[in-house]
């Protein structure tokens, strides 16, 4: 997940910089917001997205594929709708 990574990175460059400073107490602080921050946005991960990204794709391949069978049937039934036409005048 995205969040962890960041914070842990966050957490190193703040502990690499106040090794023994009270600012200790300042980063668990900082590192607390952050975390909130993240999980109010609601985000996702790469990976979860990339799957909902192709479930998408393959599900607009599908809709495509059904819109041009559906005109493909639709001209057929014109075709025999005006077929029918046809033999009923002619009688």
């Amino acid at each position: 997940m995205v969040g962890p990574r960041l914070f842990d990175e966050i957490g190193n460059k703040l502990s690499e910089l106040v090794a023994n400073s009270p600012a200790k107490d300042l980063e668990r602080n900082v590192k607390a917001v952050l975390s909130s921050g993240f999980n109010k946005l609601e985000l996702v991960t790469t990976e979860d997205f990339e799957i909902q990204r192709e479930i998408l794709l393959r599900t607009r391949e599908k809709l495509e594929a059904l819109e041009l069978r559906v005109a493909n049937l639709e001209g057929e039934l014109a075709r025999l709708r005006s077929a029918s036409a046809d033999d009923v005048e002619s009688d």
